[in-house]
């Protein structure tokens, strides 16, 4: 399968799925199908990296498995294990009529094994997008166990061998940069960083979201979602929230951003009393 044709292919469908890709995006859309590499997409939060996974799977029609990462996270929800109760209710089954050689060999099969989203991916047969969402929430050692996944697309099963990908996944990797990762990881990767887009760009993501939102309202919101993101705040507003602030002006039938209509719905894109607050203060708001 050809993922894309080209760079420019590659922003035309994302666009038609609902993705506005800059030209750095849609080149590394390209890139990681053309030459089946994983892309790491690094940046704050919220500014589309996952969204991006969601896209190319729209776009190609194909399917997305998700690896959702966490402290804690390890082998047994990353990759695989095995259905242990099932295994303990066949040897019970089986009594004293197998000698274990038998029962091991039998209990360590297909039939036992539960596939987690990183076997899940290299088994499928199907154009498969594998997102691997905040790989930078978990601990170091879990990244050992995406290198031979990254590397070479197989999962080794002491008990079953070595499972190699029929077709390669379209691989996304995203994090905030909680914490850097490895370079062996890194040099398995494209990179590509996402930030906050500018005004305009902004602009337009909201009006494609929104069609009903007039051009003039759009404009006022995204500028003070831009005023907003220059504070320090503990979480400044992502692409999403300003999406969801142009429909909360469509449910309440405001066609003016004034500042009473920010005070009144300030909520939607700011969920910390700190930073409701800070924002109050340092727009004139009165609340």
């Amino acid at each position: 399968m050809t993922w894309f044709t080209s760079p420019g292919d590659a922003a035309a469908r994302l666009s038609a799925a609902g993705y506005l890709a800059d030209q750095a995006t849609a080149t590394t859309a390209y890139l990681a199908g053309a030459l089946e590499k994983p892309v790491l997409v690094e940046g704050p939060a919220g500014v589309g990296k996952t969204e991006l996974a969601k896209a190319v799977a729209r776009a190609t029609g194909a399917d997305l498995v998700r690896l959702q990462c966490y402290e804690g996270l390890d082998e047994a929800r990353a990759l695989y294990e095995w259905n242990y109760r099932k295994q303990l209710l066949r040897i019970q089954a089986a009594g004293a009529q197998e000698t274990w050689d038998e029962s091991h060999d039998e209990i360590f099969s297909e039939e036992f094994l539960l596939t987690r989203p990183l076997l899940t991916a290299i088994r499928r047969a199907e154009p498969t997008v594998l997102l691997i969402d905040e790989v930078d929430k978990t601990d170091v050692e879990v990244e050992g166990l995406l290198l031979e996944v990254l590397s070479d697309f197989q999962v080794t099963i002491p008990e079953l061998g070595t499972v190699s990908a029929v077709r390669r996944p379209f691989v996304v990797l995203t994090s905030n940069a909680a914490r850097e990762l490895s370079e062996a990881v890194k040099r398995r990767c494209l990179y590509l960083h996402l930030d906050y887009p500018g005004t305009e760009r902004e602009r337009e993501i909201v009006r494609r979201q929104v069609p009903e939102l007039e051009d003039r309202v759009a404009g006022q919101l995204v500028s003070v979602v831009a005023r907003l993101r220059e504070l320090e705040l503990k979480k400044a507003p992502s692409i999403a929230e300003s999406v969801d602030w142009a429909r909360t002006l469509i449910a309440l039938e405001i066609d003016d951003l004034t500042d009473e209509a920010v005070a009144e719905t300030l909520g939607v894109v700011l969920k910390h009393v700190s930073d409701a607050d800070r924002a109050a203060r340092e727009l004139k708001l009165r609340r």
